[in-house]
């Protein structure tokens, strides 16, 4: 007897199903010139004060802010010039009544100091300074603790550390970042027609494009992808490099979902786990299968998504994007990202019953059906964007406005 689809379900019970499955996440800790786009698996606080001390804010005098109080142009006041302080020196004697330090940018306020002069606003002649312009309490210095005070929320848990997350973190001298461990995506393509692309290009054969692809959205969704071997199209080779990839998080096959005698990866489900979905009403994409496989006690997550290139990648980007972003922790997949709405340059006839995604040129300010069926691979270099068909409507007529959307993961 022939293997069956299960059941063809509508897109969103498909995506209720995925939002149930399991999600584990644990931790490790990196060093800070590892963390780059790793997500933080804690809150982090301040362990010391940013700055963590009095500084100048501008190149100029520091000095005692009184003692400016009448200068100006006409009639500038004149300090005793008592030393140089740069950026990370420590100054070796305080400002008195009438006296001022040289301070550039960065440095240490010297003691009794209250304000800073800017350097346009003086003269120097000697070892005195002509003030020409009067200068209210803290005036150019960056206070300590301004930033944020020791014991204050510098970075809360999920964020996503960019190269501005990875100056804020150095600044306080961190070195292992917490982050959440990057999940492990095995990826297998299979099918007795595909080869590797270093092997000649014969009759009835074609190049593997699936595990390049499909290795590179799951890198897009913060996943690490195990690349496999090419796999045959049969039961028991299908069986084998399923079980090899034991310690991956989650499994992706390409190819092997649809009914068809030379289709495998239902059977081998229903030996090593169960199949909780077979058949999506959507196109392209409806054999798609989503399992679960029972490993030492556990259930590991496998998703199986057909063999045709354009079938596949659109059925990663609509269902299984927003899961894998989720077991990453990162931020909420914005699944509707809008290019445009256009108007449709032909009439189109959609599938009956089905939710159809149609890839689209937009040129003239139209969206163009790209008319080439899922197996198509140019299909994806051609188009901007896709539009969406529910499953109840059958004819787009030309001029119909359609809302297109981004095709990025």
């Amino acid at each position: 007897m022939g293997k069956e689809f299960l059941k063809i379900i509508d897109p969103e019970d498909a995506q209720n199903t995925i939002a149930k499955l399991p999600i584990n996440k644990t931790v490790e800790k990196v060093p800070l010139d590892e963390a780059y786009k790793r997500v933080l698996a804690e809150d982090i606080y301040a362990i010391i004060n940013l700055p963590p001390f009095r500084r100048a804010a501008m190149d100029g005098y520091a000095l005692k802010s009184k003692d400016t109080f009448h200068a100006s142009e006409d009639e500038p006041v004149t300090l005793k010039l008592k030393g140089l302080v740069t950026a990370g020196k420590v100054p070796e004697t305080e400002v008195t009544k009438g006296t001022c330090m040289e301070v550039s940018t960065g440095a240490p306020i010297p003691e009794g100091a209250d304000a800073v002069v800017m350097i346009e606003y003086t003269e120097k002649q000697g070892d005195n300074v002509l003030i020409s312009e009067g200068v209210p309490l803290n005036a150019n210095i960056t206070k300590e603790g301004s930033d944020i005070r020791k014991g204050e929320l510098l970075l809360s848990q999920g964020v996503l550390i960019t190269s501005d997350k990875i100056g804020v973190l150095s600044a306080i001298g961190m070195t292992q970042v917490p982050v959440y461990i990057q999940p492990r995506v095995a990826v297998i393509s299979t099918g007795n027609e595909i080869i590797k692309h270093d092997q000649n290009l014969v009759y009835g054969k074609i190049y593997d494009i699936n595990s390049y692809s499909i290795s590179n959205a799951v890198k897009s969704c913060g996943c690490i992808p195990v690349h496999s071997e090419i796999v045959k199209d049969d039961y028991d080779s299908l069986k084998s490099s399923i079980k090899k990839y034991k310690d991956a998080d989650i499994i992706i096959t390409s190819g092997g979902t649809s009914a068809g005698a030379g289709d495998n990866l239902r059977t081998v489900l229903d030996e090593l786990g169960k199949v909780l979905v077979h058949g999506i009403a959507v196109k392209p994409g409806k054999p798609t299968i989503i399992g679960l496989i029972e490993d030492e006690g556990e259930e590991k997550i496998i998703f199986g998504l057909p063999g045709y290139p354009v079938s596949a990648l659109m059925i990663f980007r609509v269902f299984i994007t927003p899961f894998l972003r989720k077991l990453a922790s990162l931020p909420d997949f914005d699944q509707e990202r809008k290019l445009a709405t256009l108007k449709i340059s032909r009439r189109y006839i959609a599938a009956r019953g089905r939710q159809q995604y149609v890839l689209v040129k937009i040129k003239d300010n139209q969206a163009h059906p790209i008319l080439k069926d899922s197996g198509a691979i140019t299909s994806l270099a051609e188009a901007d964007g896709y539009f969406l068909i529910p499953k109840n409507v059958e004819i787009i007529e030309e001029g119909t406005e359609v809302d297109v959307y981004s095709l990025e993961i």
